[in-house]
């Protein structure tokens, strides 16, 4: 399921309190979405990696009870006494399989040991799939079949929509739109350490914005995203300089259109950004008169992107002239 679909899944299933795991490859963002729905929900989110504890952690500790003469158990102070959010534990299936069996009862039951979770609370999971090559546990049937199972893919429109809307480097969206295969390059029968993946592209973004140096910067990609991406996105940053100036097109100074066909695409991604960051009617309408001057393609790729993040353009006369020209690509 692509990550726009697993959110209004996820969502629906958490308002009814559904047990829910989400499989996916790594860095692809599943722990992110969890998290952005929670916040969308304006709810709590604690995250609890069951991999770095053990059993007895999450049950709690014996004490004896003076009065009652008994022992009882003392619950952990990490999980929730009141409230709603969503309990997540990520990671699950590589905790060892006797903290797997100590989750059983609270996952299904909501309860362990003395504690019992909040009403308002809902359990998510997450994991790696075994064919992944990660450090996994097999999961138990029983605790398996206490969970509605939701498996996540990559897409790049859904990836594009998020890296416009949390403000990742122009040029990154640009090299990705132009190349969608470079967005996830995992393959679990490779040993190479760095490949690309949603993850290790936002590290890319962190990198261009610490100013270090180009010779370091390159090397610092690489260990993101492989040798091979790293140059070739590299490349892809330089051409750069061959743009137009992006303030003058949006205040109607500037007319010229690049030829090359990666400028092209690192363009579009910089006028989308930069209308995000700061928009109107009249920066809109400017805009929609130059795309008139791109090649086709071009033209509705920006109009999209800026529609999908909510730019909304439909009352423009600008809009109506360039729905005439291009109605035929949105067929």
């Amino acid at each position: 399921m692509r990550s726009q679909e697993i959110t209004e899944t996820l969502g629906a299933l958490i308002d009814q309190k559904l047990p829910t795991f989400l499989w996916g490859a790594p860095g692809i963002g599943k722990s992110s979405v969890v998290k952005q729905i929670a916040d969308a929900k304006g709810i709590g989110f604690i995250d609890l990696r069951l991999s770095l504890m053990d059993p007895t952690d999450l049950k709690g500790i014996p004490f004896y009870e003076n009065q009652a003469h008994q022992a009882v158990w003392a619950p952990p102070s990490f999980l929730p006494r009141e409230g709603s959010g969503i309990l997540f534990l990520d990671e699950l299936n590589t905790a060892a399989p006797s903290v797997q069996a100590s989750a059983y009862q609270l996952i299904l039951d909501r309860k362990v040991g003395e504690y019992e979770l909040p009403e308002g609370w809902a359990i998510v999971a997450a994991g790696n799939r075994e064919n992944d090559r990660g450090v996994v546990y097999r999961m138990p049937l029983p605790l398996a079949n206490r969970f509605i199972h939701l498996e996540m893919d990559v897409n790049v429109d859904d990836w594009r929509r998020w890296a416009y809307g949390h403000g990742i480097d122009e040029r990154i969206i640009g090299y990705i739109t132009a190349n969608n295969d470079a967005l996830f390059g995992f393959d679990p029968t490779s040993d190479t350490k760095s490949f690309p993946t949603p993850r290790s592209w936002e590290f890319v973004h962190g990198v261009l914005a610490s100013g270090m140096r180009d010779q370091l910067a390159l090397s610092a990609i690489a260990g993101a995203v492989g040798e091979e991406r790293a140059v070739a996105f590299t490349a892809f940053a330089k051409v750069m300089h061959l743009l137009p100036d992006t303030d003058a097109v949006l205040r109607g100074e500037s007319r010229e259109v690049p030829e090359d066909l990666s400028a092209l695409y690192a363009l579009a991604s910089a006028l989308v950004s930069k209308v995000l960051k700061a928009s109107d009617d009249s920066v809109l309408t400017r805009l929609l008169d130059y795309t008139h001057l791109l090649p086709p393609e071009f033209a509705v790729l920006i109009v999209q992107d800026l529609q999908k993040n909510g730019v909304m353009m439909d009352h423009l006369d600008a809009y109506g002239n360039w729905v005439g020209k291009f109605a035929f690509l949105l067929e």
